[in-house]
């Protein structure tokens, strides 16, 4: 089978982390054949990694999309420009495989799935933390009934950013921080262990007058899922107490008979208390996939490209997790709860 045709939209950075650790073991069934930066250092190094010639190597997106015959675009750059790169895509009938989120306003969102939907391309969201290996193997606990019935979820973020530029310095400058570029990946978790979407959300994201960061960076929300699960999120980027940090994030599931709980050393623990002996605590089996986080998501869009079945965080589904993130950001503005649902209903 030929190898299907990339057209890169960034090189540095998160793209130059695809470029060099995710996209190698693929070699030999896709080819990077452009490449677009706007920073002309980063995107002649990058360049010089991929043997890229120069006539293949552009600063401006139109350029690129006019110029470079492509299978498909990869859209690794910051969500305000998202919407940019994804309407060339769509003009030219090339499928996208984009890091999360959608877009970085409800708004552009909603372009972009009507735009894509429309067009009957293909886009596929990365959300890389449904696929480690620890978050699969609390999915397996969840869903093969090991616990029976689920009641409740509790996530929980806390990383130390209080350092301006500690996550990256566009993060400290933008609007909603945490909820557009990290909640995007814990609201999608709570849908993905729930096995429900978000029926309605509240509660608020808010900023600290000591903080480093422009926007908000504290959240703390409510949520009821489509099938009656309830969760809970707190979201801090302040945080000073147990770091929950990217990939040691705590999540607790209470079920029916028993828990499931994960936290910062990676170890999925199942607990259940008898009146009288109190609690037993059993460590799971890790789940050892062939292909994790990225490369998972990658295999699965290369293989839907080449006539396989149709991914789980297709835009169509993402859509219901980016929509937690517009509806909180909503619900903080009124103190109202949003209803989710609607929203991804008006949209279809």
């Amino acid at each position: 089978m030929p190898k299907k045709r990339c057209l890169m939209i960034g090189a540095g950075g998160m793209a130059g982390g695809w470029i060099r650790n995710f996209y190698p073991r693929y070699n030999d069934r896709h080819e990077i054949v452009g490449l677009v930066d706007v920073n002309r250092e980063v995107l002649d190094s990058t360049g010089d990694f991929l043997n890229l010639a120069p006539n293949r190597r552009f600063t401006d997106m139109k350029t690129a999309f006019d110029t470079i015959e492509a299978d498909y675009c990869t859209i690794v750059i910051p969500p305000a420009y998202h919407i940019d790169a994804v309407m060339l895509a769509v003009e030219k009938k090339i499928d996208i495989l984009s890091e999360k989120p959608i877009a970085d306003t409800w708004d552009a969102c909603v372009d972009i799935y009507r735009a894509v939907k429309q067009t009957d391309i293909r886009m596929l969201v990365i959300q890389n933390y449904r696929y480690s290996r620890r978050m699969l193997t609390m999915r397996n606990v969840l869903r093969n009934g090991t616990l029976g019935r689920i009641n409740y979820i509790m996530g929980r973020f806390a990383a130390d950013y209080r350092k301006y530029g500690s996550w990256g310095a566009f993060r400290h400058e933008i609007p909603h921080s945490l909820l557009v570029e990290g909640a995007v990946h814990h609201f999608d978790m709570l849908r993905n262990l729930s096995g429900g979407n978000c029926r309605t959300i509240g509660g608020w994201e808010w900023n600290t007058p000591w903080s480093s960061f422009k926007g908000e960076c504290c959240a703390m929300y409510v949520m009821e899922m489509t099938n009656g699960v309830k969760a809970s999120y707190e979201g801090s980027g302040t945080a000073a107490a147990m770091q929950n940090s990217w990939h040691q994030e705590y999540y607790r599931v209470e079920c029916e008979d028993g828990a499931v709980a994960i936290g910062r050393d990676g170890v999925t623990r199942l607990y259940r208390h008898t009146a009288g002996k109190g609690i037993t605590i059993e460590d799971v089996t890790p789940i050892i996939p062939e292909h994790d986080g990225h490369q998972w998501l990658i295999n699965e869009f290369l293989t839907w490209l080449e006539g396989g079945p149709t991914p789980d965080t297709v835009i169509d589904d993402n859509i219901k997790s980016v929509a937690m993130v517009f509806g909180a950001i909503e619900a903080s503005r009124t103190h109202q709860m949003v209803d989710v649902e609607a929203m991804v209903a008006a949209i279809a």
